[in-house]
C-alpha cells in the first residue's frame, strides 16, 4: 500500500516532538513537509526543534518551512514552564545540519495543496496562524486537501490556560475563528476533525511508557530525546496533580490514521473573541441549537469534534511506533 503525503503544522514542544516521531514511524504516511509556528516556543526555536527532531528520526530531508512569528492580532505570551526554555523539555538540541526552507509555512501548505489536489493530509498541532493565512490565500483549501485534523479547543469542558480556553486556540483565537469560518459549509468529508482537551487529556504517557518506547536502544540519541523531553513534561503535569503527561498532539496523528479510536460529532464551532473571561473559548453547538427557529447561529457545520477516545489503546499505539523507530535508528 502506498503512503499518503502529510504536512504537519507544528509549534514543536514535547508532544509535537512525539507526534513528529509517530509520523516518522508510520508507513501509512509520507511526511513531505512541516510548517512551524510560534506557540509552545517562539518560531525560531520551534523551527530549530523541528529540524533537530526530524534529523534524529532519520528524516532530515523533509522540508521545514518557518511560519508565523506572532498571532494575527494579539501578542504572543510564552509559557516555558510547560515545555522548557528550549521547547523540548529537558533536552537541548544541537544545531541541526539542515536549514529551513525558502518558503514560509503558509506558502508550503498552499503550494503543495495546489500541486497535489485531493492528496495532501494536513495535521495542525499548534496555534492555527499558518492555516488561517493559508486559507486566506487559497479559499479552496478545504476542497484541495484530502483531510485536515487539528489539535485544539475544548468542546465539552473547560480549558487549560484559562477556565474556558485551550492553549492553541487561546494563543491565536482570531486565526482559529478564521479557520472554522473558512471550513463552514464544506462537504462532510472536508470538515476538519478536531481533537480537544476532553479527549487528548485521556491519552496519558507515564514514565513506564517512556521506558518501553526507549527499550530497543535505551542509550541511543533518539531515546535520549524522548526520555529527556517527556520527563520534563511529566514533571510539569505532576506539579498540577496528574500522574503522567497528556499526549495532546500525537492523538491527532493516531486519529488521522484510524478515526475509530474516537467517537465523533459533526457540529458548528464558534470562537469567542470578545469575552473578558472567555476569549479563546470554542463554543460548540453539540445540542443543535442552530437548528431551532430562535437561534442566531449559522446553520452550516464547520467541524467534526471528537467526543470520546480509547486513551489506553492510543497510548499503546504511540509507544509501539516510537519503540519501532528507536530500534530502527539504533
Amino acid at each position: 500500500m502506498s503512503s499518503v503525503p502529510l504536512i504537519l503544522d507544528v509549534d514543536t514542544g514535547v508532544d509535537d516532538m512525539v507526534a513528529l516521531l509517530f509520523a516518522a514511524a508510520s508507513p501509512e504516511v509520507e511526511l513531505i513537509g512541516a510548517s512551524t509556528v510560534t506557540g509552545n516556543a517562539h518560531v525560531d526555536r520551534t523551527t530549530r526543534n523541528t529540524l533537530a527532531v526530524l534529523e534524529l528520526a532519520g528524516l532530515d530531508g523533509v522540508e521545514v518551512a518557518k511560519g508565523a512569528a506572532q498571532p494575527l492580532v494579539q501578542t504572543w505570551q510564552p509559557f516555558p514552564v510547560v515545555h522548557g526554555e528550549e521547547g523540548l523539555g529537558g533536552f537541548t538540541p544541537e544545531q541541526p545540519a539542515a536549514q529551513p526552507s525558502s518558503r514560509d509555512g503558509a506558502t508550503l501548505i498552499v503550494e503543495e495543496a495546489r500541486r497535489r489536489p485531493g492528496e495532501i493530509l494536513l495535521v495542525a498541532t499548534g496555534p492555527l496562524t499558518n492555516v488561517a493565512l493559508a486559507a486566506q490565500r487559497e479559499p479552496r483549501l478545504p476542497e484541495l486537501l484530502r483531510g485536515f485534523v487539528l489539535m485544539g479547543g475544548a468542546y465539552r469542558e473547560g480549558g487549560n490556560v484559562t477556565p474556558r480556553a485551550e492553549a492553541n486556540v487561546w494563543m491565536d483565537p482570531e486565526a482559529a475563528a478564521k479557520v472554522f469560518e473558512g471550513w463552514s459549509g464544506a462537504a462532510p468529508a472536508e470538515l476538519p476533525r478536531c481533537v480537544g482537551l476532553e479527549v487528548t487529556e485521556q491519552v496519558v504517557m507515564t514514565g513506564k511508557d517512556v521506558e518501553a518506547a526507549c527499550a530497543p536502544a535505551p542509550d541511543s540519541p533518539l531515546a535520549r530525546l524522548i526520555r529527556e523531553g517527556v520527563a520534563h513534561y511529566i514533571d510539569f503535569y505532576a506539579s498540577t496533580g496528574k500522574a503522567g503527561a497528556s499526549m495532546h498532539d500525537p492523538l491527532a496523528l493516531v486519529a488521522l490514521l484510524d478515526a475509530s479510536v474516537c467517537d465523533w460529532a459533526a457540529t458548528r464551532v464558534e470562537v469567542e473573541l470578545e469575552g473578558r473571561w472567555t476569549r479563546g473559548e470554542t463554543v460548540t453547538d453539540l445540542f443543535e441549537i442552530r437548528r431551532t427557529p430562535w437561534s442566531e447561529w449559522a446553520s452550516e457545520e464547520n467541524a467534526v469534534v471528537a467526543t470520546s477516545v480509547d486513551g489506553s489503546e492510543v497510548m499503546r499505539r504511540i509507544v509501539e511506533r516510537l519503540a519501532s523507530l528507536v530500534g530502527a535508528r539504533a
